[in-house]
């Protein structure tokens, strides 16, 4: 077995584990593999090990791993700041974007989502630290932008995504994962079916799991440490 095999058991168990802590079924939280940066082999490692879903952030890097690893099922999820220049490539080669933090963003996706793929699966992304340097639209614009986004053809609005401040105190951080629980809770009483909590990273996917997460994003317990040299 590849490391890379034997890493996914771990996460898996570490899933597993959190999820039993807290009451909730393990196949109620999928795990995303944060492919970004990592070679194509990596990705194929993964892939024959059992992982069908895969994160990139880089829009040209992500559609080439796509070209060359197409015909076995996989399922791509864009996860990066999504800029309105690069939105068409995304709409049609990505099955997920969890990064809308605007309505101008959900617009072009939508108008350039080809009609002969299924709607593309969208979250919401919230910046629930209130960090300058952090993506995502502010808690109290959420709802607005979500009955937006959910009225728009060719696009499924599925839920919320958030990046928290990273900490290290396992107390601290299940505080913005209430918090995008909450608020996801909030929109859901207000009418929209949303089912899909993505967050939770290598550091602090325990948290991420006993508030309710239903995507993980994990690269670095998987792929090991990035070199961004």
């Amino acid at each position: 077995m590849s490391a890379i095999a034997d890493n996914l058991q771990a996460v898996q168990a570490r899933i597993s584990k959190a999820a039993a802590a807290v009451g909730r079924s393990p196949e109620s939280i999928r795990l995303l593999a944060v492919s970004k940066t990592w070679p194509l082999s990596c990705v194929v490692d993964a892939a024959e090990a059992g992982q069908r879903a895969f994160g990139e952030n880089y829009v040209q890097e992500g559609i080439d791993k796509i070209a060359s690893i197409s015909g076995r099922n996989l399922e791509w999820h864009f996860i990066g700041p999504l800029q309105s220049n690069k939105t068409k490539p995304v709409a049609e080669h990505f099955d997920w974007v969890h990064s809308i933090e605007r309505l101008k963003i959900a617009e072009r996706l939508s108008a350039q989502r080809p009609a002969y793929l299924p709607p593309l699966q969208v979250c919401v992304q919230v910046n629930v630290s209130g960090e300058a340097s952090k993506s995502g639209c502010s808690p109290d614009e959420a709802l607005a932008l979500c009955r937006s986004v959910a009225a728009l053809p060719g696009l499924q609005l599925r839920g919320l995504m958030a990046i928290p401040e990273p900490v290290d105190d396992p107390q601290a951080q299940h505080r913005p994962f209430r918090q995008l629980r909450q608020l996801c809770e909030q929109i859901r009483a207000a009418g929209l079916p949303l089912d899909t909590l993505s967050m939770g990273m290598s550091h602090d996917l325990e948290a991420a799991v006993a508030e309710g997460a239903t995507i993980v994003r994990i690269g670095t317990a998987i792929f090991g440490e990035r070199n961004y040299a």
